[in-house]
């Protein structure tokens, strides 16, 4: 486990902050009434000190199954439970036991290299240069010749590359090839595995490095991935070059033509790689935490609505600017402090429809809370009847637009723009669907059995300046230490989407008819 660095001064630094927020939270609360975006500025207080709590350095980025996660569980679970919501988790209580498995490649003892035709070796820095998908059938050792495949389409991979690895551009544009067709497109060529270059000209979600770590956790006894032996790795563009040196082709040129669209060579690559993994590996579980609030209409007792959010977080990492906490204050913290702050607001007074709260377990490893709440549901998948997920919202700006997220596979959208319309606020379709955002969060597991979901997230104008700020969240905060209780907010644009969360629960939950699936364009 990497090393803890600056602790004090990062805790010295937070709890400032913590200070301050407690100033906007006082400044929000003397307002005029008239003239204060939110009337409940005791809400939006409460809502950052429960952000702050679980987001703190001493939560440790709630990772996983690990011992802060649980606290965090354990603690949200209480205080739902003084809010007035009864319990949905197992044998009565508020938790649901999730059970995992984990691959980890260690740090200590894996080793990768370039070497070159006369035998030297130009070390790669785990994490930072290179990462690997971590599976139990990894071999030990690798070492392996490699070649250049372009975009890595099934044309050009070709079907007679046993034993070599496969270096392909990782596009992740409308026009690119899938991540889907590259993983095909390299096992049907029988190669030992892939080195995937990351996208640069990606803009809308700039690469991560380093890499946190290199962990696979799946639901224990799950299906094997394809191919689990294939060795898949992601390259760092910045260490492209020692990849190519020698082939006649530069980092520049293929990075260049890639970033352009434009058709890349392929070609064979004179230097080898060389490998070694340490693999450990680990069985052991996790909580959801799942309450309800009892519906007031029987003849709607039948059609639960699911409002979620994920605990997790990214944990202990590689270290980023000396910070090895991944504290995820806003991926994703504040949304089940929004839960909570519903559940506060409504004091155990229900809707016509009950309402399910999960918050859940390791999404950021995969969906896997949700995905095991759906498969083992507390009550049957056909009486939930709708699911508002709260994930990648970041209140860095003014509430005006509103991107739907899932909002073209069901009838949810005329609630939101229902609710929205009278607060001032645009509704808009993901500009920018090629980041799979639907997929990446946990309405997608609600989606796959048939249940109307949506999810959100804080809409812009291309171009303007926020955008700017958007953009530059992602490229120093997304999935990293920094995105800690130091980061810019914007309190009442908080403040205005919790309002718009609670109005839309609201009108979900007392509407006439139920929501419905739609035909997908």
């Amino acid at each position: 486990m990497p090393r803890i660095l600056n602790v004090g001064v990062k805790m010295a630094i937070k709890q400032t902050a913590l200070a301050l927020g407690a100033i906007i939270g006082a400044a929000l609360i003397a307002r005029p009434a008239a003239s204060a975006p939110d009337t409940r500025a005791t809400d939006t207080s409460a809502w950052w000190n429960l952000i702050t709590f679980l987001s703190s350095d001493a939560m440790r980025g709630r990772d996983t199954g690990s011992p802060e996660h649980h606290r965090a569980a354990a603690h949200v679970a209480n205080l739902l439970e003084a809010a007035g919501l009864k319990p949905l988790g197992d044998a009565g209580g508020f938790l649901q036991t999730v059970p995992l498995h984990e691959a980890r490649v260690e740090t200590a003892g894996s080793k990768f290299a370039i070497v070159e035709p006369g035998g030297a070796e130009k070390p790669l820095r785990f994490l930072e240069d290179i990462s690997i998908r971590a599976t139990s059938a990894l071999p030990a050792r690798l070492d392996a010749a490699m070649v250049f495949r372009g975009y890595c389409g099934s044309d050009a991979v070709g079907t007679d590359l046993a034993g070599k690895i496969v270096v392909c551009f990782g596009g992740r544009r409308k026009t690119m090839v899938g991540a889907d067709e590259r993983l095909a497109a390299i096992i049907a060529s029988g190669a030992a595995g892939v080195l995937t270059v990351d996208d640069v000209g990606f803009s809308v979600e700039p690469p991560q490095w380093p890499a946190a770590y290199a962990r696979s956790i799946t639901l224990r006894n799950a299906p094997a991935p394809k191919a689990p032996q294939l060795a898949v790795m992601r390259l760092n563009p910045n260490t492209l070059s020692e990849v190519l040196a020698g082939s006649g082709h530069s980092a520049g040129e293929i990075l260049s033509a890639a970033v352009a669209t434009r058709p890349l060579p392929a070609f064979d690559l004179p230097r080898r790689l060389r490998a070694e993994f340490v693999v450990s590996e680990r069985d052991f579980t996790s909580e959801n935490v799942i309450s309800f609030l009892p519906g007031t209409d029987p003849a709607l007792a039948n059609q639960a609505v699911v409002v979620d959010a994920h605990i997790d977080g990214y944990g202990i990492g590689a270290p980023v600017k000396g910070d090895t906490i991944y504290n995820g204050a806003f991926d994703d913290a504040a949304y089940v402090a929004s839960l909570v702050g519903l559940a506060q607001t409504r004091q155990g007074k229900g809707f016509r429809r009950p309402l399910v709260f999960a918050v859940f377990t390791g999404e950021e490893k995969g969906l896997l809370g949700s995905s095991w709440f759906v498969a083992h549901p507390p009550i049957p998948i056909a009486d939930f009847a709708a699911n508002i997920t709260l994930d990648a919202i970041r209140p860095l700006f003014p509430f005006k637009i509103l991107t739907l997220i899932g909002s073209e596979n069901s009838t949810l959208r005329a609630n939101v723009e229902r609710v929205a319309g009278p607060m001032g606020i645009t509704v808009r379709a993901d500009l920018e669907p090629e980041r799979g955002m639907i997929r990446r969060t946990d309405a997608s597991s609600f989606l796959g059995k048939g249940v109307p979901a949506v999810a959100f997230m804080f809409g812009y104008d291309p171009g303007s300046p926020e955008e700017a700020k958007f953009r530059n969240w992602y490229r120093i905060r997304y999935h990293k230490p920094q995105d800690d209780i130091t980061q810019p907010i914007d309190f009442t644009a908080a403040a205005a989407f919790n309002r718009f969360f609670y109005a839309l629960t609201a009108d979900v939950a007392d509407a006439d008819s139920r929501p419905a699936m739609t035909p997908h364009p």
